[in-house]
């Protein structure tokens, strides 16, 4: 049943450890398809070119996501020591989150659903 002491289990967890920096922005107000367009623009790119991208990008997702990716940036500098200019988008994703159920009046006393749907939307950073 048992699988070690919990301090084992805890070093064996911490070992396994991502240490690349990251950010991650959860209970966004948006779909994870619209998150989706904007983060398939960028994935893979550098810092500094996706910075601009998300800059003149038309979506409202690229504003959320721009700030996600300063804070990224931010916690690579700070956490890691690492420098922006060698800093590209490893990963980004966006995975579903709750969705909020509001009902609209319709005609004859009907009711339509509406799905508020938010998402969880988790960026990776890497060195070259």
């Amino acid at each position: 049943m048992s699988r070690g002491h919990r301090s084992q289990i805890k070093r064996a967890r911490n070992e396994q450890k991502d240490t690349r920096p990251s950010a991650k922005l959860s209970f966004a107000r948006m779909s994870v398809q619209k998150a989706c367009f904007v983060l398939d623009a960028i994935r893979g790119k550098d810092v500094t070119e996706a910075m601009a991208i998300l800059e003149y990008n038309p979506r409202y997702a690229s504003g959320v996501i721009k700030k996600l990716l300063q804070s990224a940036i931010a916690n690579a500098e700070n956490n890691n020591g690492y420098s922006m200019e060698n800093l590209f988008i490893e990963e980004c994703y966006a995975n579903k989150g709750p969705t909020m159920k509001r009902i609209r009046p319709r005609a004859q006393g009907r009711a339509y659903r509406i799905e508020k749907r938010t998402s969880h939307i988790t960026l990776v950073l890497n060195e070259k």
